[in-house]
C-alpha cells in the first residue's frame, strides 16, 4: 500500500440490505457505475458479502458492500442472512433497497431495527420507482430510485454523502496531543515481520498525522534511539514506539519526555483505551487454567509477525506464572461466543475500521469479559503502564 491510498480501514463503509431480488445490487452497480455484484433475475444471487473499495463522487473514499438477500430461506441462507447481519457490525451508512408497494415486510422492519439499534444511519431506497404508477412524497431518509432507468442514483448518492459528513468525527492518531513544529521520535524495530521495503499502516498513518500538525517526524531503530535522541538539537515532545521494543525504548527514553506506543495511540482513535486499561489489569489476576483469547485483525501473512502468537503468550506465562489456555483468531473472524475466556487481548486494530473495532469491544465487555490490546498489555507488563499514558491524562484525569 502506498501513502496515496486511503487504507480500507478508514473508508466509510457503505452496506446495501435488502430482500431477495429487491434489486439491491443493479441499485449497487448503478451507485458505483461498474458491475461489482453479479446481477440476475434468480432470486439470492449474491451469496457473500462482496467489499469493494473505490473513489466514489461525490462522496470519496468508500467502501461499498452488497450484501446477501436477508429473507433467504433453507440451511445455506440463514448462514447468508448471518453474514449480512455481520456486515452490520462494520457499516456506517446503511442503505435498505426495497420494492415495497407500501407497507415494509417484517424483515424490512427488523433490519431498520437493527440499523436503529446499533446507531447506523440509514436510508431507505424504494427501488423500480419505473414501475409504479404513484409515487408517494419522499421523506428524510427515503428516496425512490430505479436502477434499470439510472433514475434518483445521482440523488441518492448525495443524501449518502449527507449523512457521511454528519458521521465524520475529526478524530486523530495523534495530531491533537502536538503543536506545530514539535519534534516527535517514531521507534520502528525492523525485524522479519516488517513488509520489506515500507512501513507498517499504524506508522504511515501516525507520519502523516504528524506532518498535518505541522509537526515533525524522525524515524529511527530501537537500536539507534539512544544516538538518535543525543543527535537531536531539540527535546521532543513524545517518543512513539512499536510495542514490541517497548521495554528498551522505556529506558533509553529519559523520564522528562513523553513515551507512548502505536498500539496505544489506536486503542483510543478507534477502541476504548479506558476499557483496554482496566483490562491490562486482568493481567495480574489470571489463574491456572484460564483462557486467554488473542485476536488479530488482519490476515496479512501475520502482519503483527509473531507477536500474537509466540512473544505475547510467553510474556504474559513469564508475568503470571501461571498455565495459562492461549486460542487465536485474525481477520474478520471474531467469536460470537466469548463465554469461557477470563481476557481478551485485541490487536490495534489499524486493519479494522472504528465500528467494527468499537464492535468487538462492546460485545466482549457486554459478556463480562476484560479487553485490553497488545500495547496496554505489553506496557503493563513491563511496568510502564502509567508512564505511556502520561499523553492522555485528561483521559484519566490524573
Amino acid at each position: 500500500m502506498g501513502f496515496n491510498d486511503t487504507v480500507s480501514a478508514e473508508r466509510v463503509h457503505i452496506g446495501f440490505f435488502g430482500l431477495r431480488n429487491a434489486g439491491k445490487s443493479s441499485v449497487v452497480n448503478a451507485v458505483t457505475g461498474q458491475e461489482l455484484s453479479l446481477v440476475s433475475d434468480v432470486k439470492g444471487t449474491t451469496t457473500d458479502p462482496v467489499k469493494k473499495a473505490m473513489e466514489l463522487h461525490p462522496l470519496g473514499p468508500v467502501v461499498i458492500i452488497d450484501t446477501p438477500g436477508i429473507d433467504d430461506v433453507g440451511e445455506l441462507g440463514e448462514m447468508r442472512v448471518k453474514k449480512a447481519r455481520q456486515v452490520l457490525n462494520l457499516t456506517d451508512i446503511a442503505v435498505l433497497v426495497t420494492e415495497a408497494a407500501n407497507e415494509l415486510t417484517p424483515a424490512e422492519n427488523e433490519l431498520i431495527s437493527l440499523f436503529k439499534d446499533k446507531n447506523i444511519p440509514y436510508i431507505i431506497a424504494y427501488n423500480k420507482s419505473d414501475l409504479r404508477k404513484d409515487i408517494p412524497e419522499k421523506t428524510e431518509n427515503t428516496i425512490f430510485v430505479s436502477a434499470k432507468e439510472h433514475k434518483g442514483i445521482h440523488e441518492l448518492k448525495e443524501m449518502i454523502a449527507r449523512l457521511v459528513k454528519q458521521e465524520e468525527n475529526g478524530k486523530r492518531v495523534v495530531g491533537d496531543l502536538i503543536e506545530p513544529n514539535d519534534v516527535v521520535v517514531l521507534v520502528v524495530p525492523i525485524d522479519k515481520a516488517a513488509p520489506k521495503g515500507r512501513l507498517i499502516l499504524p506508522q504511515q498513518q501516525t507520519i502523516r498525522d504528524i506532518l498535518d500538525s505541522g509537526a515533525v517526524s524522525v524515524v529511527t531503530r530501537d537500536s539507534e534511539l539512544k544516538n538518535t535522541l543525543a543527535a537531536l538539537g531539540k527535546k521532543p515532545k513524545m517518543v512513539i514506539t512499536d510495542s514490541q521494543a517497548f521495554a528498551r525504548v522505556a529506558k533509553d527514553t529519559p523520564e522528562d519526555i513523553m513515551l507512548t506506543s502505536f498500539s496505544i495511540l489506536f486503542a483510543r482513535y478507534k477502541g476504548d483505551l479506558v476499557s483496554a486499561v482496566k483490562g491490562a489489569a486482568m493481567l495480574d489476576k489470571l489463574k491456572d487454567g484460564d483462557k486467554v483469547l488473542i485476536s488479530e485483525g488482519c490476515t496479512h501473512h501475520r502482519q503483527c509477525g509473531d507477536i500474537g502468537t509466540q512473544k505475547l503468550p510467553a510474556l504474559i506465562r513469564k508475568h503470571t506464572g501461571k498455565n495459562i489456555e492461549f486460542e487465536f483468531t485474525s481477520g474478520t473472524h471474531f467469536p460470537e461466543e466469548l463465554e469461557g475466556y477470563a481476557l481478551v487481548i485485541h490487536c490495534g486494530g489499524c486493519m479494522l475500521n472504528e465500528r467494527e473495532m468499537k464492535y468487538r469491544v462492546k460485545q466482549t465487555l457486554d459478556n463480562g469479559i476484560p479487553i485490553t490490546n497488545y500495547g496496554t498489555a505489553i506496557a503493563h507488563m513491563n511496568g510502564i503502564l502509567k508512564r505511556s499514558l502520561e499523553p492522555f491524562h485528561e483521559i484519566f484525569n490524573s
